[in-house]
């Protein structure tokens, strides 16, 4: 076995000594275990979780459907770019969701913002579903769909060859679409991206690259 196991391990002793494990020596993917847990992936607000490591090809037409839960503003959610400009890109600014799509000749933006004390910033879970259909776009965040015009409607694909970053990225990457450098602080799951009839479920505990990021659990709701 090479993998690490998914669980909470505590009281441990050796020849009757019980392990210090509150000061470790080192540490590695390790955090806390929690009293109470909630099924997804913990951002600890410090990395960014890396997918598809050959690169994932957007172009015309992407459906991204995902569940997050925060208490924080600010911070990426999803990044998808290209060495050039094509990129889509989502994101918490202000406690607003933001979906951009650039398909090579200008980046277009639906802003999805609460309306009057509704926080999708208050700790509890919000479904969100971003779509891209060659030059349109939408957002349904809770029920609620958001739809921008696209003056570029000649330019239909976003073609796109990086990997899928997730609630942030590295600091030497050119993401063209997100205007936050700000790490997600919070819960993701369900993150599943469909193109035609192909539906994707991403397991974070399958990334090729995870920091500050915990794919088995989430800490209960906070109060």
């Amino acid at each position: 076995v090479t993998h690490s196991i998914p669980a909470c391990i505590g009281s441990m002793t050796i020849n009757g000594k019980q392990l210090d494990n509150e000061s470790p020596v080192s540490v590695f993917a390790v955090n806390k275990c929690y009293k109470t847990v909630q099924d997804g992936t913990f951002f600890d607000g410090s990395g960014f979780a890396s997918l598809v490591r050959e690169g994932y090809k957007v172009r015309s037409d992407v459906n991204i459907t995902l569940e997050f839960r925060t208490t924080v503003a600010h911070g990426v959610l999803l990044g998808v770019s290209s060495a050039k400009v094509d990129a889509i890109g989502l994101e918490i600014v202000h406690g607003k969701v933001l979906f951009h799509v650039n398909n090579g000749a200008g980046r277009i933006t639906a802003t999805y913002e609460p309306r009057g004390t509704n926080s999708l910033c208050d700790g509890k879970w919000h479904k969100l579903r971003a779509s891209k259909s060659k030059h349109r776009i939408s957002l349904i965040i809770d029920g609620n769909s958001v739809h921008t015009d696209n003056p570029y409607i000649q330019s239909t694909s976003a073609d796109t060859n990086n990997p899928i970053y997730v609630g942030g990225y590295p600091a030497d990457v050119k993401q063209n679409c997100l205007t936050s450098k700000s790490s997600f602080h919070g819960c993701l799951r369900n993150l599943v991206l469909t193109k035609g009839q192909h539906a994707e479920l991403f397991d974070f505990s399958r990334a090729f690259d995870l920091r500050g990021v915990f794919p088995h659990s989430c800490p209960g709701a906070e109060h």
